[in-house]
């Protein structure tokens, strides 16, 4: 690849064998033609064939890029490091399991087109979510609670296809999960985010690494730690002179 990417595709996955094949295709399909771009996958030490998977695609894939961590660090730890390695000054998230669908990518970018230059993340809103009724339930109580909480305006924080801005992302705070939580700390930050309707499909192979007591005990904690961490902002405007 000798042309510089403008979009920088980051995927954290663990244990994903069977998915990622079919998931880089895809991307590929979305992106090719439409704008420079790289795929970075970031191997939170798979127990599994992903490793090897990834290393294989590597040969036909040239847009294809792999990091891998030497120990299990989980999956916001994978994005930032996915989107310190990226090379692009924009990026994209997907999960890895391939229940987001890599063809509303370009629709994240006509958003971004749409947009104003304050508007740093475009954020994925599964209108019509695949998961079984109990995860739907818990993530619908989850939502409202957050959004009461945190007043970040967004309907679905926990969809993994996102695209932002890599260098305000990397001036947010860095803390284990904060992946779920990026309108807000964006907002933090200053910076506007917009909602975007997006496709969300059955996992069809492997199984979810989280359930809904898991993930109800962390986010309360969570939860607070970021109301916490917006009540301490101070933004000040500057100028140069």
């Amino acid at each position: 690849m000798n042309e510089a990417p403008q979009l920088s595709v980051v995927v954290p996955v663990h244990n994903e064998q069977d998915n990622i094949a079919p998931l880089v295709g895809e991307i590929v399909q979305a992106l090719r033609g439409l704008i420079p771009f790289e795929i970075v996958y970031v191997d939170d030490l798979s127990k599994d064939n992903s490793l090897q998977v990834l290393r294989d695609l590597k040969a036909t894939t040239p847009e294809l890029r792999v990091i891998r961590h030497i120990q299990n660090s989980g999956q916001s730890t994978a994005v930032r490091n996915g989107v310190k390695a990226a090379r692009a000054p924009w990026i994209a998230t997907l999960d890895g399991d391939g229940q987001n669908d890599p063809a509303d990518i370009p629709n994240l970018l006509k958003e971004r087109a749409k947009g104003d230059a304050q508007t740093k993340l475009f954020a994925g809103w599964r209108v019509n979510r695949q998961d079984s009724g109990s995860k739907r339930w818990a993530s619908k109580w989850a939502n409202k609670i957050r959004s009461n909480m945190l007043k970040d305006e967004t309907p679905d924080t926990g969809c993994g296809i996102k695209l932002f801005e890599r260098d305000a992302f990397l001036e947010l705070p860095y803390f284990d999960h904060m992946h779920r939580y990026l309108p807000a700390l964006m907002q933090r930050s200053g910076w506007k985010t917009v909602s975007v309707p997006v496709n969300h499909r059955h996992r069809t192979s492997g199984v979810s690494k989280y359930n809904n007591l898991n993930r109800a005990l962390v986010g309360v904690r969570d939860l607070r730690g970021v109301a916490w961490l917006i009540t301490r902002s101070r933004r000040t405007p500057v100028e140069e002179v």
